[in-house]
Order: C-alpha cells, then sequence, then structure tokens
C-alpha cells in the first residue's frame, strides 16, 4: 500500500510539470490567435486579454510574492539553526557568497562578449522605440558605504513589511544562529518557527498547484500584446541573451559542478531540468525555492541542512541571468545609439551589474528596474529599455531559469566539500 502511495504521488508530480508545460504552449497558441485571428474590440481588449488573462496572470503572481518574505525568513532561520555551528555556518556562508558573486562578474564578461560579437544594437531603426516613461522606473546609485549599511536593518519588522530582502536575510542568519546557541532554552521559539516554516512549504505547494492557470494566462496575455512583430527588430539582442544564458546554465556552471564535485553534469541537469521548467514557466525564483529544496534533496541526495540555506540566500542575491540580460542590454544600447564604451567602462558595468544583482528580488521583471541603474554608470540613455520591455517577459522566463539552475549547482558543490551529498542518491538512475 505505502508503494503505491508513493507511486500515485511521483505521478501527481509529474503531472504538474506536464500540465505546466501544457498550459505554456497552449496559452502561447492562445495569444497568437488573439493577436492575428481575432479583431480588436471591447470583448478582446478589455474583457479577455486586460480582464480575464491580466486578473488570472497577475493573481498568481501576487499569491507569489505573498510567500516571499514568511517563506525566505522561516527558510534561513531554519537552515542557519541546522548547522548550528557559528564557525561552520561561516564557513558554508562565505563560500556561497563568493561563489555568488564570482559567477556573477563571469556571467556579465560573457554577455558583454556576446553583445561584442554578435553586435545587436546595428542597424536597428531608433525610431521603433517606443518610450513609456510611467514604465520605466529610475534608481538613484548609492555609495559603497550606503549600499553595505542597508544591509543592516534598522527596524527588522519594517524590512519584513515592506519586502527588503537583504535586512530580512541578515535578521534571519542572526535569529537562526541565537537560536542553535541557546538549544533547549529557546526551544518553544525554534519549535514554532520551524512548524511555520513548514506551513509555508504547504502554503507554496498549494499556490502551486495553480500554476497551470497563471502560466496560461500570463503566456498567452504576453502573446496577445505583443504577437511576433516585436521579436523581428529585436531577434539578435534575444538571440545573444539566449547564448549568453545557455553558455552560463551549460557551460560555466558544469564546469565548475565537475571541477568541484566530480559530479555528473548531464545527469544533474536531467534531475534538475523539471525544476528549471517550472522556473521558466513563472519567472520567479523564488516560488522555485520549496521545489529546489525539495529535488535536491530527493534525486541528487543533497542535505536539507545546506539546502534550506543557500537556496532562499541564491534566491535573492544570485541573478545570473539577470546580469547576463544587462550586460547585453548595455552593448545594444551603446551600439544603437553610436555610444562608444572604454575598457574602463566595462569594468563598470561588471561591477555595477553584479552588486545591483545582489539587490534584485526574486520576483518577474525586477531586472528592468536595476537596468536602469547600469544604465546610469556608465552614461547610456535610458530611453533603450523602452523597447527592450516590449520582449522582455519572454527572456525574462529563461534568466529565471538560470537563476535557479546556478543556486542548484552552488548548493551541490557547497553540500559537496562539507560532505552533506549522498552521491549514490545523486548516481542512481531515474
Amino acid at each position: 500500500m505505502g508503494a503505491k502511495k508513493e507511486n500515485a504521488k511521483e505521478k501527481k508530480k509529474i503531472s504538474l510539470t506536464s500540465k505546466i508545460f501544457i498550459a505554456l504552449i497552449v496559452g502561447a497558441v492562445t495569444g497568437m490567435v488573439l493577436h492575428y485571428l481575432v479583431p480588436d474590440g471591447n470583448i478582446k481588449n478589455d474583457v479577455i486579454v486586460e480582464g480575464v488573462l491580466y486578473v488570472l496572470g497577475q493573481g498568481f503572481i501576487r499569491l507569489m510574492k505573498m510567500l516571499v518574505v514568511p517563506l525566505v525568513f522561516c527558510s534561513l532561520v531554519c537552515g542557519s539553526m541546522a548547522i548550528g555551528d557559528t564557525k561552520k555556518l561561516g564557513n558554508v556562508g562565505g563560500k556561497t557568497l563568493a561563489f555568488y558573486l564570482v559567477t556573477t562578474a563571469v556571467a556579465v564578461a560573457v554577455a558583454l562578449g556576446i553583445g561584442t560579437l554578435l553586435r545587436p544594437g546595428i542597424g536597428l531603426d531608433m525610431s521603433k522605440i517606443q518610450v513609456n516613461a510611467s514604465d520605466i522606473e529610475t534608481m538613484e546609485s548609492a555609495s559603497l558605504a550606503q549600499t553595505i549599511l542597508n544591509i543592516i536593518p534598522d527596524n527588522p519588522f519594517k524590512a519584513l513589511a515592506n519586502g527588503e530582502m537583504l535586512q530580512v536575510i541578515v535578521f534571519a542568519l542572526v535569529v537562526g544562529v541565537i537560536l542553535a546557541k541557546l538549544g533547549e532554552r529557546a526551544e518553544v521559539v525554534a519549535n514554532f518557527i520551524s512548524q511555520f516554516n513548514d506551513i509555508m512549504m504547504e502554503m507554496t505547494m498549494m499556490v502551486m498547484s495553480l500554476a497551470p492557470i497563471g502560466v496560461f494566462s500570463l503566456i498567452a496575455r504576453t502573446f496577445a500584446n505583443i504577437g511576433f512583430s516585436a521579436f523581428i527588430p529585436l531577434a539578435k539582442y534575444m538571440i545573444a541573451v539566449l547564448i549568453a544564458l545557455a553558455i552560463q546554465c551549460f557551460g560555466v556552471y558544469q564546469i565548475l559542478l565537475k571541477v568541484f564535485t566530480g559530479l555528473n553534469p548531464i545527469r544533474f541537469i536531467k534531475k534538475f531540468f523539471p525544476v528549471m521548467a517550472f522556473a521558466f514557466s513563472t519567472a520567479t525564483s523564488n516560488a522555485t525555492i520549496p521545489l529546489s529544496i525539495d529535488t535536491l534533496h530527493k534525486k541528487m541526495g543533497v542535505s536539507k541542512k545546506i539546502s534550506s540555506f543557500t537556496i532562499p540566500l541564491g534566491a535573492t542575491i544570485n541573478m545570473d541571468g539577470t546580469s547576463i540580460m544587462q550586460g547585453v542590454a548595455v552593448m545594444f544600447a551603446a551600439q544603437a545609439f553610436g555610444i562608444h564604451l572604454t575598457p574602463m567602462d566595462y569594468v563598470t558595468v561588471i561591477g555595477t551589474a553584479t552588486l545591483a544583482s545582489i539587490g534584485t528580488a526574486g520576483i518577474p521583471s525586477v531586472g528592468l528596474v536595476t537596468l536602469t541603474m547600469v544604465f546610469n554608470s556608465v552614461g547610456l540613455p535610458v530611453e533603450a529599455i523602452g523597447i527592450i520591455m516590449g520582449i522582455d517577459r519572454i527572456l525574462d522566463m529563461a534568466r529565471t531559469a538560470v537563476n535557479i539552475t546556478g543556486d542548484a549547482v552552488c548548493t551541490t558543490i557547497v553540500a559537496c566539500q562539507n560532505g552533506a551529498v549522498d552521491k549514490e542518491v545523486f548516481n542512481k538512475a531515474e
């Protein structure tokens, strides 16, 4: 009976992934039909596209945003509490942070290289750029000193309420370390946070069961509004971003995995692919946190002690896919506007994009907000973001899949170096 129940559960999991894929394809087809075959009118534009599809899609995104702060807070408290030893936590945290920063800098360098080779901005008709000032959010570049100070919460409850993720992380780590140190004296609080973490994981699974509806609505609305016409002048930009993402995901990460763990990268990709597919569909790193932890534990033998610390941290600060988009966008804008970038400008872009990625929230399209900061750092016109926005949804999905793959590779490497990977589970065929 137990085996039958387990098999039924496995089938349910597979069916959710399948449903998401089906929703993705059906949504794209529905969007194309609405764009090309259904004439413009009140019913199509106001009722279907900006009514039903918009409400369902944005409703799903809001449900996921609702989970972010309590999920990340509880996961990190439990993760740092499980590691317990402050010295070991510092070791794991240091390695994780170093990995995330180095791979992000490499990602921007790869993007700038691909942008230089493919020259996506050359020959673009600048009259096609539509600037929507209300959609382009500007950010003031904070000084390095201020950026460091902003990590420390002056009011942790305000940070939790406003979703200031870096401050939430710092507070969660401190709470986790103290709970581990106090042991039995703080057992009630430790149990409460641990049980609340279970509640948040369960709530995430409930929200994820609605993923096919959300994915269908988001994709259908995207294609209904854009069609294929918007892709043509931007095809080179899209191709450049996708090539750079592929190099980072299937090249850089897998080489690092092989070098530092000796594990088979192809087996890793095969086992982790359903999580990548889910991240692609939803375009949000945070929603994949429980699925990543679960997949790494059950399919790859990675200890939850490590993954419950590194995965939520990665979902907040490791945004290699976003950095790649920003690197290619810089080259695209510079070429389109005929602006020459110096070697120092490239260094500035790598530094700014790496720092900007740390403060990027794991929710859809937020990379466009931090892109203004990167553009300002080298004096590029922010107007170029206007045209990039039109197709960003598609690229956003691809770069989210890369972001969460980077988190998983880092987790596997750190866990392996701490003897927290069951290699038999990893090597077991599915």
